[in-house]
């Protein structure tokens, strides 16, 4: 333990303007968390939470004194967010008010206030969460955190067990951590913990599990905590459809970006439906993945008609992120350059195209528009809106439309393509 507190260059985070207006209301209050954390590993900060002794309505009291806006927010954990007026850095601030755990049962915690910051500090999750940070720079490091982040060790508070038992959730989070900070072995006693704690991940919501899974596969290289979540069981447990970790790994070793729902369908062997019901995975997420499913995508060499087809089928960023999943090398590297640049060609007819060579409305309307369409992409997509329409033209029976020699403009207004 390093006591009182070890003193650094105070980061630049905490000249702004923001964040000094709510330490000038709140001046015994230290930055929590994840903003120490990362300030010490000299990685961009995302959100500041902060803690103080002073109860919640004794937060609100001062916060309002010094003309800040106080949102009662997380009363029944002792959350207040503080708004500051800072159009040039962050503006929103979480203060907790310091807590000790009363009662846990695995997903929720019955917390009392206290005033002892180490207290407060023995609650936390891992070491390296588990420091806070004065207005001045002054780090406060309880349980080892600031060794740990050095080591690239990711080791829980106390009693790795204890800490498992108090909340599930925490298995994921660590492998999360791992992936981010972690270097060389994991600690033996964490993963002691986290295979005996595996059978309760069955009891979490599927919300925090795919919350943490996505993080995890966010992080820059996640293949060697997933390899590791196989290794001790917890994979096969969040990810019962089946998953195959190589080749996540395969994906990742070709650079593809660091995009989770991309790295989970490399690593997903199973049925995209069944995962994306138990995880409720949003209606976007699942779309998405059921695109990234596709196998079909063109395969070098490819011409430039063949290119176009694909592109008026399915966007660039689809198409592109089917190819980082389908081959590796430097020619579909050059393919998804080629899909880059190459603008996404559109069908230049509509429905009122067909009513004005003088179709009536009707099916028949949405049925040569696609026959045109496969003329159109047969002949690589080229053919402009005049060329288009004598082809529809062709398409129209003479008895129902008495103008179909006619192919000038269209006018009025239709169904559109199906």
């Amino acid at each position: 333990m390093i006591h009182p507190a070890t003193r650094i260059v105070p980061p630049a985070l905490l000249a702004e303007p923001g964040l000094r207006a709510v330490l000038d209301a709140l001046p015994e209050a230290r930055l929590v968390g994840g903003s120490v954390r990362d300030s010490l590993a000299g990685l961009p900060v995302a959100d500041i939470d902060l803690a103080t002794p002073r109860r919640p309505d004794a937060v609100i009291e001062a916060l309002r004194a010094a003309g800040l806006r106080a949102l009662p927010t997380g009363l029944a954990h002792g959350t207040v967010t503080a708004l500051a007026a800072a159009p040039d850095g962050r503006a929103s601030f979480e203060i907790t008010t310091l807590r000790r755990d009363i009662e846990t049962d695995g997903r929720h915690a019955v917390v009392d206030y206290t005033e002892d910051w180490r207290e407060d500090a023995a609650r936390r999750d891992f070491t390296i969460n588990a420091l806070s940070m004065t207005r001045d720079g002054d780090i406060y490091d309880y349980f080892g955190g600031i060794a740990d982040l050095a080591a690239g060790r990711v080791r829980f508070v106390g009693d790795p067990a204890t800490r498992l038992t108090e909340d599930t959730l925490r298995v994921l989070r660590f492998f999360r951590f791992h992936a981010r900070y972690g270097k060389g072995e994991p600690d033996p006693a964490a993963l002691a913990a986290i295979r005996g704690a595996v059978p309760r991940l069955s009891r979490l919501s599927a919300e925090r599990v795919w919350s943490e899974l996505k993080r995890i596969l966010s992080a820059p290289d996640p293949c060697p905590s997933i390899d590791l979540m196989a290794r001790l069981g917890v994979l096969d447990a969040v990810l019962p459809e089946g998953a195959d970790p190589a080749r996540l790994a395969r994906l990742v070793a070709r650079g593809a970006p660091a995009d989770p729902l991309l790295r989970l369908a490399a690593l997903l062997t199973g049925d995209v439906e069944t995962l994306a019901g138990r995880l409720r995975l949003s209606g976007e997420e699942q779309r998405r993945l059921h695109g990234l499913r596709v196998p079909a995508v063109p395969t070098p060499p490819t011409d430039d008609a063949s290119l176009r087809r694909a592109l008026a089928d399915t966007p660039a960023d689809m198409l592109s992120d089917r190819l980082w999943l389908a081959g590796d090398g430097p020619e579909w590297d050059e393919l998804r350059s080629r899909i880059a640049a190459m603008p996404r060609p559109v069908f230049p007819l509509e429905g009122r195209d067909a009513l004005a060579l003088g179709m009536a409305p009707g099916p028949a309307v949405g049925e040569a528009l696609r026959a045109v369409r496969a003329w159109w992409l047969d002949n690589g997509c080229i053919a402009d809106a005049d060329a288009c329409r004598v082809e529809l033209a062709k398409k129209v029976r003479p008895g129902l439309c008495p103008h179909s020699s006619s192919v000038g403009p269209a006018g009025g207004s239709g169904p559109q393509t199906p």
